[in-house]
């Protein structure tokens, strides 16, 4: 029999939660096979058989486990169970009966609905769908009162009770809590302020409809918005360093790269994976990262090494509609800058009104280092090589730069 015990999944990880066995007790498991998933406060991972045997699990789901507790056990001199050198095969047997599809039609079929025939009139008279009316009748028939009801109260939902008071109660998830602490220590531990301002994205918007295809055939990637922000907040980065530093006890830390952490919204909460080095990375493998990472975000599959570090924020609201927020700090970095929706609105260009698609951004930042000058000039400088996208390439105008002005 071996123990299988909780493994150090961080410096500063000291307890994990159980989150689901994938396996069941008494159930014959292979060497390396996925027995359950643990959730710690930064990110999901699973637990493996060291042996093939009987598994005995030994913590329960949703329990707190620290490093090193004891998760479950394995009885490695158990002998392989007749069927278990098959279970692909029955695997296999289980996806044949799969013709459930042809079998559907028979259990759904609008004219098969259990109805009253007065139901099934005014249903058919009004074009009520049967999903759309719960059947109060003898084993959930539909009667007519029902139809009635529905038509009554439409684009309620069909079950829902009206006037409904009931509450759910869940447990937090160690990712949840550690979002919330998070949080509320940025808020409470920097003087955050957040300044704003507008950026022209006509100029990124054309380049991306001219290139898309092109640049997807060339590198397997889509041109997405996320390349862009990410060149021009490096550049920016390099010339305002206190908004790449951080403060730690009383010193002031500066950085000569730039790891530029992007909020991702994942299934369990809000993940911030990390780009490494993005000041030295072109275009393409930028948002070649931002797939992979925005993927193992939703998949639960980030590690650790993945998670932490980081060195400056960017963060997109403008995906769920938002335009305009403060974004919160995510300590103990300095700043963050939040992008949002874009929207047309009527713009004043050289004396004309004209329609240009504007994106509000917004930089929080923290006080304590950052001066309002360094902040203010950062996001105009950042606007200015959005709205320029050539000044990308190497940061500066080349006309300038040739003429040396």
């Amino acid at each position: 029999m071996i123990e299988i015990k909780v493994p150090t999944v961080g410096e500063s990880i000291s307890e994990v939660t159980l989150v689901k066995w994938l396996k069941k007790d008494g159930e014959w498991v292979e060497r390396d096979e996925i027995l359950c998933e643990l959730e710690s406060e930064k990110a999901t991972f699973e637990l493996n058989a060291e042996q093939a045997g009987i598994l005995h699990p030994v913590a329960e789901e949703g329990a707190t486990l620290n490093i090193g507790d004891l998760a479950c056990k394995i009885d490695d001199k158990a002998e392989r169970p007749a069927g278990a050198a098959e279970a692909p095969k029955k695997e296999e047997k289980k996806a044949e009966p799969a013709p459930a599809k042809a079998e559907q039609p028979k259990a759904a079929p609008a004219t098969d609905v259990k109805a009253t025939p007065v139901a099934k009139a005014i249903m058919g008279d009004k074009q009520v769908k049967p999903d759309a009316v719960k059947g109060s009748g003898p084993q959930g028939r539909i009667l007519k009162n029902d139809v009635l009801e529905a038509l009554a109260n439409p684009g309620r939902k069909a079950g829902a009770d009206a006037f409904s008071r009931n509450d759910k109660r869940e447990k937090m998830t160690n990712l949840r809590k550690t979002v919330s602490r998070r949080l509320v220590e940025a808020k409470n531990t920097t003087a955050m302020l957040t300044t704003f301002n507008e950026v022209d994205m006509t100029r990124i918007m054309d380049i991306r409809k001219q290139y898309k295809d092109k640049f997807k055939e060339a590198h397997g990637v889509n041109l997405g918005f996320m390349s862009f922000f990410t060149k021009a907040c490096c550049i920016a980065l390099g010339e305002w360093r206190a908004v790449n530093a951080y403060i730690d006890g009383e010193e002031l830390v500066y950085h000569d790269y730039c790891d530029i952490s992007i909020a991702v919204s994942a299934p369990k909460g809000l993940v911030v994976p990390v780009i490494r080095n993005a000041e030295s990375m072109s275009m393409s493998e930028i948002e070649a990262k931002v797939v992979e990472l925005a993927t193992k975000a939703r998949d639960n599959k980030l590690s650790m090494e993945e998670m932490t570090g980081g060195t400056f924020t960017i963060t997109n609201g403008g995906v769920f509609g938002s335009l305009m927020s403060t974004p919160i700090i995510n300590i103990p970095q300095s700043a963050i800058l939040g992008m949002h929706k874009i929207q047309e609105r009527p713009m004043v260009i050289n004396g004309e009104i004209k329609v240009r698609p504007m994106m509000y951004v917004a930089l929080s930042y923290d006080h304590r280092i950052i001066d309002g000058r360094e902040s203010v000039s950062f996001l105009v400088r950042v606007k200015e090589l959005l709205e320029n996208p050539e000044l990308l390439l190497f940061g500066q105008d080349p006309v300038k730069t040739l003429l040396e002005v």
